[in-house]
C-alpha cells in the first residue's frame, strides 16, 4: 500500500520518537493536532503503529520510501581554496580538525545506508584514505574532471540514482539528522531566505520551479538532493542527453533536473538552515570557520 504523504511524515516521526505525545509529533512534522490524531488512528487501524509504536508491518510499509545508496561527487580541483587544495582534495580538507566529507560520510553511516559510491579524480588516489574508516566506499573513476564540469561525475554515476542522495562532498554538515533513511520524494536542501547572491530555487507550493544565481525571496541552495526510484531512472536519460548535448559538458549537472529537463522532474526543496550546513567557497571563508588557517 502506497502511504499518504501525511501518514509518511508522521509514522517517521513515530520512528524518531516513539510512544511521543502528540504535541510532540505536531513539532517534527508541523501539522495541525487534528491532523495527528486523524493520521494515527488509520496508521492504527492499518496496523502500522501500536500504542505510539512502529510495528513491523510499518516497517514494511516504508521499505519503497529507504534511501538505498548515496553518491558523492568529489571530483573537482577546487580552486577557490588554493592554496590548501594544491596538494589535498577539497573534501579531505580538515575545517576544525575534520575531514569536511567525513560530517557527510558520518551521517550517511548513521543513517543506516550502506551502499556509498564516489566518483574521485584529481589527486584522486588520496580517498583511499577514507576506506580505514568508510570500508562500505566503492570508487568511480572521472578522467573528465579537469575538462568538464560535474556533470560528468553524474554522468559516470548516473545508474546509480535510484532511491538515493547525491551530494556534494564538500560541505560542511552540521546537522546529520537531515540525513534521514526515509524520504517520500525528490527534493533539494535549501534555505529560505530574502537575499542571496549563489546559487537559489525559485519554489511554488514547496516545489521547485527554476534554478538561478542569485534572487530574492527564494531558498539559498545546498548540494545535498534525493531521487526517488522514477526521478532516477529518468536522470539516467536525462543526463546523458544534456551531458552531450553542445555545451553540455560545461554545465552542473543539478541543471539536468531543475533547469534543462524541468519539465521531466518534481523536486521539492527541504527546508534547512544556515546553522544546519555550510558550504566553504574561498579560502577566506576557511579561515573564519577555523583559526587554524590565519
Amino acid at each position: 500500500m502506497k502511504l499518504t504523504r501525511k501518514q509518511f511524515d508522521i509514522l517517521s516521526a513515530v520512528i524518531e520518537s516513539p510512544k511521543a505525545a502528540q504535541r510532540k509529533l505536531q513539532e517534527i512534522t508541523g501539522y495541525s493536532l487534528g491532523t495527528i490524531n486523524k493520521v494515527m488512528k488509520e496508521l492504527s487501524e492499518l496496523g502500522y503503529v501500536s500504542e505510539g509504536v512502529i510495528t513491523d508491518s510499518g516497517y514494511e510499509t516504508l521499505e519503497p520510501y529507504r534511501v538505498k545508496r548515496a553518491v558523492f561527487i568529489a571530483a573537482g580541483f577546487g580552486s577557490r581554496l588554493v592554496p590548501i587544495t594544491l596538494n589535498t582534495p577539497k573534501p579531505l580538507v580538515r575545517v576544525n580538525g575534520i575531514r569536511m566529507i567525513d560530517t557527510l560520510l558520518d551521517a550517511v553511516v548513521a543513517a543506516g545506508i550502506e551502499e556509498i559510491y564516489l566518483v574521485r579524480g584529481y589527486l584522486g588516489e588520496q580517498f583511499d584514505q577514507l576506506l580505514y574508516k568508510y570500508p562500505n566506499i566503492k570508487f568511480i573513476e572521472n578522467p573528465f574532471y579537469n575538462e568538464a564540469n560535474n556533470i560528468s561525475s553524474a554522468y559516470l554515476a548516473r545508474h546509480l540514482m535510484q532511491n538515493a542522495y547525491v551530494l556534494e562532498a564538500d560541505l560542511v554538515l552540521s546537522n546529520p539528522e537531515l540525513i534521514r533513511k526515509y524520504q517520500y520524494t525528490s527534493n533539494y536542501l535549501g534555505v529560505p531566505t530574502d537575499y542571496t547572491d549563489d546559487w537559489c530555487f525559485e519554489t511554488k507550493n514547496k516545489k521547485i520551479t527554476k534554478v538561478k544565481i542569485g534572487g530574492n525571496d527564494c531558498h539559498h541552495m545546498f548540494g545535498i538532493s534525493y531521487w526517488t526510484e522514477e526521478a532516477g531512472a529518468k536522470l539516467y536519460d536525462d543526463i546523458k542527453k544534456v551531458y552531450e548535448m553542445p555545451g553540455g559538458k560545461e554545465r552542473y549537472w543539478d541543471q539536468v533536473p531543475l533547469e534543462y529537463c524541468l519539465d521531466n522532474h518534481t523536486v521539492e526543496v527541504r527546508e534547512c538552515t544556515f546553522d544546519d550546513i555550510v558550504e566553504i567557497d574561498s579560502f577566506a571563508d576557511l579561515k573564519r570557520l577555523d583559526p587554524t588557517y590565519r
